[in-house]
């Protein structure tokens, strides 16, 4: 009998270079480093997310992603990118800021992807694990950045905040702000399981980011956002008794926080001082200069409310608005006003809300 022999490397090369299972693992893989990579460093996502896409694409089944593309929640990407794109032609911005405009619009497209992607592939709780999991690691990192601020990687020259070990407190915020809401819903699941160690274990984790955020930093749009998400999540998954025992609970808790919390007073304190500052004496603070921000988009929006001013025009807009000396609130120019709402209405007007009506002959258009 003769001894079998291993495969030629080019048979393994031409079995493995389609193979779906395989791919379809790499891009899990991808996947997973990019959401360990988010609350450290962006550099890094933006090499994973491609990476991902690459992978996915390579064996995507195009007959089937078209038929996805028929579903609202993934055509209207491609048709809000279409608008941006047909924008550009009543736009009275310089080319390159038309074109640079439609740069972050395009970051909507990975989004039917991801829906793709996960449809046919097990490891979606993967990714948010690996979410959860490195942002628990930051917060670590943040209570030790507070013992010790020399082990912060932040410029000494750079505003950072107590405890931000990379990035800013605001992305800090909003991270560990987004873990404490969705540990919610795996811990109302285990409850109905009776799987209470678990839940509490979670519970604890959700606790701990909340008691950082309230006694390290914590940023005010994560403040804001943070009832938000709570109210959406009680509607949706929560009876009415129910919600009105947590949120019971979490008044109590926020009121407790408040009155222990230092940290938290006086970001509460900035609220009510640079609104007063902002307006009898015109001082950029940050709430003041938002809230112009916020004004003059209104007003961008009523003077063109159908079609918008076009892609990329919204810097223009607000350097011809812009009064006062150099140091004042009004005089501040941005290319976005910190409100995506705003920041769309401003460039399209109301036709954004077209897009919902004929998303479809837009991706088409696109797809063209």
């Amino acid at each position: 009998m003769t001894a079998m022999t291993a495969p030629p490397p080019m048979s393994l090369v031409r079995r493995y270079w389609r193979d779906l299972a395989l791919w379809t693992t790499i891009a899990d893989v991808f996947a997973i480093l990019a959401a360990l990579a988010l609350p450290w460093s962006t550099s890094l996502v933006a090499i994973f997310v491609p990476c991902w896409l690459g992978a996915v694409a390579w064996v995507m089944d195009w007959r089937a992603y078209g038929r996805l593309l028929k579903q609202p929640i993934c055509y209207l990407p491609f048709a809000l990118v279409g608008l941006a794109i047909i924008g550009t032609l009543w736009s009275d911005a310089t080319w390159g800021a038309r074109l640079y405009a439609i740069g972050p619009t395009l970051k909507l497209l990975v989004l039917p992807g991801l829906f793709y992607h996960f449809e046919r592939s097990s490891r979606g709780m993967w990714v948010f694990i690996a979410f959860l999991v490195s942002c628990a690691l930051l917060m670590a990192m943040s209570w030790l950045v507070v013992m010790d601020p020399s082990l912060t990687l932040k410029s000494a020259s750079e505003p950072g905040g107590r405890g931000i070990f990379v990035k800013n407190y605001i992305a800090q915020s909003q991270e560990f702000a987004l873990c404490a809401v969705a540990l919610a819903y795996p811990v109302i699941r285990l409850l109905q399981t009776n799987r209470v160690w678990q839940a509490l274990a979670l519970s604890a984790i959700s606790l701990g980011f909340i008691v950082n955020m309230a006694f390290v930093i914590v940023s005010r749009t994560a403040m804001v956002t943070i009832p938000i998400m709570l109210a959406v999540f009680a509607l949706l998954h929560l009876k009415w008794r129910t919600s009105v025992m947590i949120f019971g609970a979490l008044v109590v808790m926020a009121g407790l926080a408040w009155a222990t919390s230092p940290q938290l007073q006086t970001t509460l304190d900035t609220f009510s001082r640079d609104y007063r500052l902002y307006k009898t004496e015109n001082v950029p603070t940050s709430i003041g200069i938002r809230l112009e921000f916020w004004k003059k988009s209104l007003q961008f929006f009523a003077e063109a409310p159908v079609i918008g001013h076009g892609t990329g025009s919204t810097r223009g807009l607000f350097e011809r608005a812009a009064t006062g000396d150099t140091y004042s609130a009004t005089s501040q120019v941005i290319g976005n006003p910190h409100n995506q709402t705003l920041n769309v209405a401003v460039q399209w007007g109301s036709a954004t809300f077209s897009v919902w009506l004929c998303g479809l002959p837009i991706t088409w258009l696109v797809a063209l």
